[in-house]
């Protein structure tokens, strides 16, 4: 089961709130989905996401099937029993991971053949094997085997680079069979207009249920990938889900709900917790700076989250410079709650036609970011 409702629509941009319905549950839209790479929000329970409000999670697909492998994760039913997340799941192809690894991999015709980070073992990774792993795994929202172009890159290794893509994209379908998973296709193209329109024009010929765009955050200037995002709002379709992957610093979130995207993913509000670097209403906080050693108030005096009604950025930053896993934790769910409640602002600003106002302050703290 798998449907994409537009509620209702920005005046002032082409962001809309919708609404995607699962078998596992629904999903409002613009939505943040946490990573959770190996069936697990890094410093954060099954039970702490639901309390936060997260309606769809992440799994990453290379990392479960090197560990603990994809048919071990089948005998639970799936994910949503082996991690026992009752709730929507979104399951990537892997082939990000893949050009994170480059040193580890060659690229072909076929597919993708890595040594595994782990071990150093050998693997293929075709098309076909991602869906198979993906099918296994049981997500809800699964994606096509992509090929992510590096940046930057010339127009020439861009266009083969994306072409393959489109070819991995409809092996990725023909090897769906009877599965019931919502597969998207992936846009690629680098930061090339044309390349961008071609590829998108060939995902949509394809029929799938959704539709994303990889392929940025992996070095180009933000501005040159917001021009691209505008040349590309007028062709995306008005009755799919659209999902912006691996972009999401808070400002991001805002501008490209205005460019039309409906889903984003991003390690940066789990990461940064675990680096110490909190996002507040009056923008980021590096805990471990001496100035918070006895730092009595809240992290964030507006914040409604459980850390900052409970503990002071003394504590706090005590915490990340001893080192202790409580730190992570306390971090961790107060940057989720940020990221959560951030979407629910969104969409309540699209409700009120203020999503430009709320851009506009976010812009003068996060600007920097």
């Amino acid at each position: 089961m798998f449907s994409f409702q537009v509620l209702l629509n920005d005046p002032e941009s082409t962001g809309r709130l919708g609404l995607i319905k699962t078998s596992h549950g629904e999903i409002r839209t613009p939505a943040f989905m946490p990573v959770g790479t190996a069936a697990t929000v890094k410093s954060a329970t099954q039970e702490a996401l639901e309390k936060l409000g997260a309606e769809i999670i992440l799994a990453n697909t290379y990392h479960l099937y090197l560990r603990p492998g994809s048919e071990v994760v089948k005998q639970f039913g799936g994910l949503h029993g082996f991690m026992s997340w009752p709730h929507p799941i979104l399951t990537d192809s892997g082939g990000f991971q893949v050009f994170s690894h480059q040193a580890l991999n060659s690229i072909g015709e076929e597919g993708v053949r890595f040594r595994s980070h782990l071990d150093g073992s050998y693997h293929s990774w075709t098309p076909e094997k991602a869906v198979e792993v993906q099918i296994a795994l049981g997500g809800d929202i699964i994606m096509v085997l992509d090929d992510c172009t590096p940046y930057p890159v010339g127009r020439p290794e861009a266009r083969s680079s994306m072409l393959r893509s489109m070819r991995w994209a409809q092996r990725s379908k023909d090897a769906m069979g009877q599965s019931q998973q919502a597969l998207f296709g992936i846009v690629q193209g680098s930061v090339f207009p044309d390349l961008r329109r071609e590829s998108l024009a060939r995902v949509l010929d394809m029929g799938l249920p959704g539709v994303a765009v990889g392929g940025f955050s992996v070095g180009e200037p933000k501005q040159l990938m917001h021009e691209v995002l505008t040349l590309l709002e007028d062709s995306m379709p008005e009755t799919q889900p659209h999902y912006l992957m691996g972009v999401g610093t808070p400002l991001d979130l805002v501008r490209c709900v205005r460019h039309g995207f409906d889903m984003f993913d991003c390690v940066l509000p789990t990461r940064n917790a675990r680096n110490g670097t909190l996002f507040t209403r009056t923008g980021k906080i590096r805990i471990k700076n001496s100035r918070y050693k006895t730092d009595g108030s809240p992290l964030d005096a507006e914040c409604e989250c459980m850390v900052c009604q409970r503990y002071s950025r003394a504590y706090l930053r005590h915490l990340f410079v001893s080192g202790e896993i409580l730190s992570s934790v306390l971090n961790t769910h107060h940057n989720l709650h940020f990221y959560i409640q951030l979407m629910s602002q969104i969409r309540k600003s699209i409700v009120k036609g203020t999503l430009q106002d709320l851009e506009a302050r976010l812009s003068a703290r996060y600007e920097a970011f």
